[in-house]
């Protein structure tokens, strides 16, 4: 995989990292929110974060392998 593409696909988890944000950002601002709702997105937030430092690191790697 090339740096350009690990970006990419960083850049593409983190929206996704948005749009959980965004969710249980909504579930908070109701009194009707599920807590297992909640419980569920943060571990999404958990995944997401690390497949995006994942993907960092490798196109880290990617760079310095390519100097």
């Amino acid at each position: 995989m090339s740096t350009d593409e690990a970006l990419t696909r960083a850049e593409e988890l983190l929206k996704r990292v948005e749009d959980v944000r965004a969710e249980l950002e909504g579930i908070s601002a109701t009194d009707e929110g599920s807590p297992d709702r909640a419980i569920e997105l943060l571990g999404q937030l958990s995944e997401l974060a690390k497949a995006v430092e994942e993907e960092l690191t490798r196109a880290q790697r990617e760079a310095d392998a390519q100097s």
